[in-house]
C-alpha cells in the first residue's frame, strides 16, 4: 500500500466523521465541529495529491483557502449561534425552524 493511501484514508475517515457528526448533533456548536472535519478531511486530500500527484497540483495553496474560508465561517456561525442564544437561551437547531425574518 502506497503512502497516498494512507493519506486518503485518514481523510476520508475525517471526512465520514464530520458527516456522522453533523447528522446526529443537534447542538449547534457540534455541527460547526462536524463541518470543520469535513473540511479538514478535504484539506488532506489536497495536501496528498499535491504531493504524490505527477501533475505538481498547488493543494497547499487550496488547503490554505480552505483554511480562510472556515476561520471566516466559523466566525460568522458563532455569532449567530450567540444571537439565537441571547434570544432562545438555547443553540438546539431543531429550534431554528421558528425563526421568521
Amino acid at each position: 500500500m502506497s503512502d497516498l493511501n494512507l493519506y486518503l484514508y485518514v481523510g476520508a475517515f475525517l471526512f465520514v466523521c464530520g458527516v456522522i457528526c453533523m447528522a446526529t448533533k443537534r447542538n449547534g456548536i457540534g455541527v460547526l465541529m462536524g463541518v470543520e472535519l469535513v473540511l479538514n478531511g478535504a484539506n488532506v486530500n489536497f495536501v496528498a495529491f499535491s504531493r504524490y500527484s505527477e501533475l505538481k497540483l498547488d493543494g497547499q495553496v487550496f488547503a490554505v483557502f480552505v483554511i480562510v474560508l472556515a476561520a471566516a465561517e466559523a466566525a460568522v456561525a458563532l455569532a449567530i449561534a450567540l444571537n439565537f442564544y441571547n434570544n432562545h437561551l438555547t443553540i438546539d437547531v431543531d429550534r431554528g425552524n421558528k425563526l421568521k425574518g
